[in-house]
């Protein structure tokens, strides 16, 4: 017998001996869905099915890390079920542990075995509880909140062993009594009191670097700038204001800046109570800024009763640069990206070339430039091939002067995600979550990642980490909706979609949702969202159109799919663009021999849209064609993702 380190998950069914009592033909569908459940998931998460155990499963995985994702997975399609389904809800317990184990054939022995079952009863229906081992692994690699149940005696184990929970990340962090967890906090827009209002740049630029010195602190989850800035106003309660952000803890303040003195004022408030429960003010210079930023933040954990590491502390007094000018023009630079135009990505890029010829090491302004860039090619605002070569550049040069700056990972994703090297994309998406669990786009990207690649529970499981993080955001709410609906949850991407009509309403989105009534079956109410986007774009969103023509097939409308298949040529003869909707609207109305002329032609041009091939559904029909796993292993995809 082979001895190795392993990660057990082990399951167990509450109740399931009562209700194989009343009604055993309800209990074997509940085992029967447990089963079904984890083993569609082993998959992503490299974990191997042992055995079942009654009405418990043994899964062994390589490290601790995938195997907590995988049941932090498991709870979350068990969730789902459960809204699906009248009959008896379906509630697993599962406890993880991390230890040596022996192969006996398929079966694995040991006291990681003991231990695992041991640990997994003290979890709540629905719930996971792990091991220190465990805990030590993880702590730092994920971004929902694990807290400790204290020192524990399990039978038959000779010392006691300290156990924790994950809290269900939608479960918003909630405590005991199911309120907000007072380590998810919010940074309020700082009120600008300078006496220039012009200034209040520097007002949006604090909030935004205490918002990141705050992230820093990896126990404490804090919610994303675009959200925050909703309330700029402050017309709402504090405690209106907490719950609508499903947070336990606000900051506040003010800032005043007269030349080169500044004066900030603080302070910290319950949020379901609308308690004070600190405030300070700190008058300094410019060059101090910094230093009251990383003091705020420390002084926010010790309120808190987060113990900080060595290595949190050192982050936050980490200087991003010594010359306070150049810190100004990013502060600039940063207020007018957050205009989400193109003249205001415009205006941005020159504030941040002009902050790195201050500071040529300033290397959080290198990938504020490469961010830019990268969304200027995203909405084809310039030519997509320039703004990437420009974004890759300036993300490699933050990383060679900072590799553990966790925009400039994020960056590099986008340019990574566009060439279709899909696994390397991804790659950079986790290393920024490593580095930063509180950035919300690091998730967005890693959801887009997974999602290109068909492993739907781990995109969804970033979609909705990301919304957690930026609930009021409009991309990030687009971007979630976007991975339901290619994740196979088209009423939640309906939701989704049409709560952005409340706060975007002239906004992209209604192609999408179009699609979410599409696969909902309403395909007239879909074909007259897409068409209402349609003449919103005034024609120039070319993807809305092979999403028409494969409306229009899905309602049995043939020859109205062809007459925008022969719109979409004529684009294409007359402007040379669109070759990957023409391939797609060629495979909607049924012609599978020029979809795979055009998807070839579309590879050959580097065409824009190709990297989504395995998630279009105009395509479903194509799966299982050997040309489209030619195409597929000429683009780099990964075995795991093809096409079934």
């Amino acid at each position: 017998m082979a001895r190795r380190l392993a990660a057990i998950m082990f399951t167990d069914i509450a109740g399931y001996t009562a209700l194989s009592q009343r009604d055993e033909p309800a209990a074997l569908r509940l085992l029967q869905d447990q089963e079904r459940l984890v083993r569609g998931l082993l998959e992503v998460h490299q974990g191997r099915w042992v055995k079942s155990m009654g009405d418990g499963l043994l899964i062994e995985f390589s490290n601790a890390l995938d195997a907590v994702e995988c049941a932090v997975d498991v709870q979350r399609h068990i969730q789902e079920r459960n809204k699906r389904n009248s009959g008896p809800s379906l509630r697993v317990r599962i406890g993880i542990h991390l230890g040596d184990v022996e192969g006996a054939g398929s079966d694995i022995l040991g006291d990681a075995v003991n231990l695992a079952s041991r640990i997994e009863p003290l979890a709540e229906p629905g719930g996971i509880c792990l091991s220190e081992p465990v805990y030590g692994q993880v702590r730092n690699k994920v971004s929902y909140t694990i807290e400790t149940l204290g020192s524990k005696n399990l039978k038959g184990v000779s010392e006691p062993m300290e156990v924790y929970r994950v809290v269900m990340p939608w479960a918003g962090s909630a405590d005991a009594t199911g309120k907000p967890s007072p380590l998810r906090i919010a940074v309020l827009p700082f009120a600008n009191f300078s006496p220039d209002p012009a200034d209040v740049y520097f007002a949006d630029g604090l909030t935004d670097e205490l918002i990141s010195a705050l992230s820093k602190v990896r126990e404490l989850s804090v919610i994303s700038r675009t959200s925050v800035m909703e309330y700029r106003a402050r017309t709402k309660h504090m405690t209106d204001i907490g719950r609508e952000l499903a947070v336990g803890t606000i900051l506040e303040g003010s800032v005043r800046k007269a030349g080169t003195r500044v004066r900030i004022a603080v302070q910290m408030i319950d949020a379901g109570t609308d308690k004070h429960l600190w405030a300070e003010t700190y008058d300094g210079s410019l060059e101090d800024v910094f230093s009251t930023q990383s003091e705020i933040a420390q002084r926010v954990a010790s309120a808190l009763k987060v113990q900080l590491l060595e290595e949190e502390r050192l982050l936050m007094a980490k200087t991003p640069t010594e010359v306070t000018e150049a810190h100004l023009l990013y502060m600039k630079g940063q207020y007018h990206y957050q205009q989400w135009t193109k003249e205001g990505f415009t205006t941005a890029l020159w504030y941040f070339e002009q902050a790195v010829e201050k500071d040529p090491r300033y290397a959080l302004a290198y990938a504020a430039q490469a961010e830019t860039y990268a969304f200027l090619a995203f909405w084809e605002m310039i030519p997509v091939r320039e703004a990437l070569t420009k974004t890759e550049a300036m993300a490699t040069k933050a990383l060679a002067l900072d590799p553990n700056l966790a925009e400039a990972h994020v960056a590099l994703w986008d340019v990574l995600f566009d060439s279709w090297k899909q696994q390397d994309a991804l790659n950079e998406a986790r290393r920024a979550i490593d580095l930063n669990p509180s950035l919300a786009r690091a998730h967005v990207c890693a959801g887009y990642s997974y999602s290109f690649t068909r492993q739907r529970g781990a995109a969804l499981q970033e979609a909705e980490k990301a919304l957690a993080l930026d609930p009021l955001s409009r991309t990030t709410i687009e971007a979630s909706a976007t991975i339901d609906l290619y994740g196979g949850r088209p009423e939640r991407a309906r939701e989704l979609y049409e709560s952005l009509a409340k706060i975007d309403p002239a906004g992209s989105w209604r192609g999408n949702l179009g699609l979410s009534y599409v696969r909902l079956g309403r395909f007239d109410e879909g074909i007259a969202e897409i068409r209402a986007a349609i003449d919103q774009s005034k024609g120039a969103n070319l993807p809305q159109y092979s999403d028409l023509a494969y409306a229009l097939s899905k309602a049995g409308r043939l020859a109205e799919a062809r007459e925008v298949l022969g719109h979409l040529l004529r684009e294409y003869q007359a402007h040379g663009r669109g070759t990957t909707c023409v391939a797609y609207a060629y495979a909607s109305v049924g012609d599978r021999d020029e979809a795979f002329r055009w998807l070839e032609k579309a590879f050959q041009e580097r065409a824009p849209y190709l990297g989504g091939i395995l998630q279009e559904f105009s395509l479903e029909a194509l799966h299982g064609d050997p040309r489209l796993d030619e195409l597929l292993n000429k683009m780099g995809f990964p075995p795991f993702a093809r096409a079934e």
